[in-house]
Formats: structure tokens, sequence, C-alpha cells
């Protein structure tokens, strides 16, 4: 896969490059946006690995929605640090943040808000809920009823929320990160498909490392790490960085294999629903903040490679047979990321 950096060098030389093809190629180097994007984006990776010992990967994951205007999707069994990596996330950040925690007696009002009559003034008022911060962290989202968790669907999809027929705009940026535990712990309402599809990215923790597992007893044993965290970068700085991503190059070729990869989903044997467009959107923005946190500005197909499983799939579902052979849907989504042929680059955008 790394063979095609040089086949991509070849097309950006070729980009730049006068009408007659004879122009001496000029090297595209990384702008001052992406050097300011390595330093903000380390600093916020430092704080966030100073409280979750031994999970880089899960990280940078999560940095990588964050900069790709999505949502994630954290999902492993109780005490792993589901949530001290949704909350160190949002205290690195000099931002508004809630936390909502979902019980089955949670009320989708208590989320978006509600109209309130004012004795005083004889009309209306709008209350918001807590789903009007630019970060939100859902804890234990699938602990809720569905009607509850369905309230999230416009605010995840259009950063808005509508009550008695007025839209009110969410702060920019906007980012949910859910916890969940897996669905056969008790207590648990599955996600519904269109909810799940809201989410770029969902990832699984795990269980930590023996070392890394002793570090934590050494740092937490004495105090929560977490009250301790102080915000080391801004709401205008993460708008930045937003804007760096957007401005990362897509080749046509690299567009239609990332089409070709979510259209495989659809049409396997192994799955009976498929991922749907909008997974296709997740998958390239997600593929252009990857790109970006490697210093790039441009994404190659080991991008849409490495994010293909978390991209996608947790909004596949595997047939009964599938499932009776002990495969999931992340080993269907890397059997058919392999079986997807690499594009080859023609030069045109």
């Amino acid at each position: 896969m790394t063979t095609f950096d040089n086949r991509f060098d070849d097309l950006r030389r070729a980009e730049h490059q006068g009408p007659d093809g004879h122009n001496p190629p000029q090297p595209v180097a990384p702008g001052a946006g992406l050097a300011e994007l390595d330093a903000v984006v380390g600093r916020i990776r430092a704080s966030v690995e100073s409280v979750l010992e031994g999970k880089p990967e899960a990280v940078h994951l999560a940095l990588t929605v964050l900069l790709a205007e999505g949502h994630l999707l954290i999902e492993d069994v109780p005490g792993v640090g589901k949530t001290m990596l949704a909350k160190a996330l949002a205290r690195s950040i000099d931002c508004t943040v809630r936390r909502i925690q979902f019980t089955p007696d949670l009320l989708p009002s208590d989320i978006t808000g509600t109209n309130v009559f004012d004795q005083n003034r004889r009309e209306f008022e709008f209350k918001p809920g807590a789903i009007f911060a630019q970060i939100v962290v859902g804890d234990e989202i699938n602990r809720a009823s569905p009607k509850t968790q369905s309230a999230l669907l416009e605010s995840m999809e259009e950063k808005q929320v509508t009550i008695d027929g007025v839209s009110y705009q969410l702060p920019a940026p906007f980012m949910v990160v859910a916890t969940q535990n897996p669905i056969e712990m008790e207590g648990t309402y599955p996600l519904p498909e269109a909810q799940r599809d809201r989410f770029m990215a969902r990832i699984s923790i795990g269980y930590p490392s023996p070392d890394a597992e002793l570090q934590m007893l050494d740092v937490h044993g004495g105090a929560n790490p977490l009250a301790h965290l102080q915000p080391v970068a801004h709401t205008d700085d993460v708008l930045k960085l937003i804007d760096v991503v957007r401005r990362i190059h897509v080749a046509e070729d690299l567009r239609r294999y990332a089409v070709a990869l979510v259209s495989a989903t659809r049409t396997s044997a192994e799955l009976r629903l498929g991922a749907s467009p909008r997974a296709t959107l997740h998958l390239l923005r997600a593929a252009r903040a990857t790109a970006a946190l490697d210093g790039r500005e441009y994404v190659i197909p080991d991008d849409l490679q490495r994010l293909a499983v978390p991209v996608l799939a947790h909004r596949v579902l595997p047939t009964a047979e599938t499932q009776l052979g002990r495969r999931t849907a992340e080993d269907v989504v890397r059997d058919l990321v392999r079986s997807v042929p690499i594009p080859q680059l023609t030069g045109g955008r």
C-alpha cells in the first residue's frame, strides 16, 4: 500500500506542470496551516494521553473525527476508559461542554430543550437542553429509550434543533462523543440504524496492557487526573484546523475508490444491509483529516483503507449465516477492503 506514495507524488507534480508538460516539477510542501495543525493537535493529544495511558490509536481516531466535523461512538465493556477519553478530549479544548447521562427515564426534551410559559411576560420562552454545547458527552447512550435516542438525529445531522416549528442553530464546532456498552449488557437498547449512521466512526478502547494498567494505578491511584486537566487549545484554533482539513486534496480516482469501498458493502453476500451514501461522505472527510494529521496535503489509498473498519463496520448488518460463522462486521469489511482494487491514478482531479 505504501508504494502508492510515489505514484501520488508523480500525479501532484504533473498537476503543477505547464500545459506542455515540460516545466520542472515543483514539490508540494505542507503549508503553514498544516504546521499549525501539527502543533495544536500535538498539545491536545498529549493532554488526552496524560489521562488515558496506552491507547494512542483511540486518541488518534478521536482527533480525526473532531477535525473531520463528525461524531464519535465509543463502544466497549464498562471500566476501560470510554468516558475518560470523551471527557479528556472535551476538557482539553476551551469550549462549551455538556455531559448527558443516558438513563431509561431520560426524556427527549431533556436533550433538545423545551418551551416554557413565562408568567410575567405572558409568553413562551425557549429553554435550551443539554445538546446546546460544542462538545456533548453522551454517557451510555444505549441505556435510554429509542425515542430519547432519536432526539439526537436532527442535531447530529443538521447541527440544529427544531422545537414547535422553530429551528435553533447549535454552536460550532459541534461534536457528539457518545459511549455505549455492548448490546449484550443488561438494560441496553440497540441503537437504530439511522442513529448509528450519524456517527462518523466507532471505536473500541479495549483492556490496557499490563504496563499501561500499572501506570494507571500510579497516576490515578491518588487523585482524579481529569481534575487537573486544563484546556490546551481554543475554539478558534479548532475551527482553523477544520478549515485546513477541508482544503486537503482528494484526487478523482481516490473519490471513486471511496465509492467502490462503500459500494462493496451493498453487494456483499455476507451483509444484509450495506453502508449508506452518508458513509461515503464520512469516509472521505475522515480521510482528509487523517492526511492532515500525517502532514500531507493530499489523501492516499492508505488513509481510506485505515478508516474503512471504524467508519463502515457499525453501519452494516451481517446476515444470520455470517453471524453463525462467527464472523463480525469488522471481519467482512476488512475482507472487502482487500478485495477492492487500488486505483491507478491517471493525473486528473
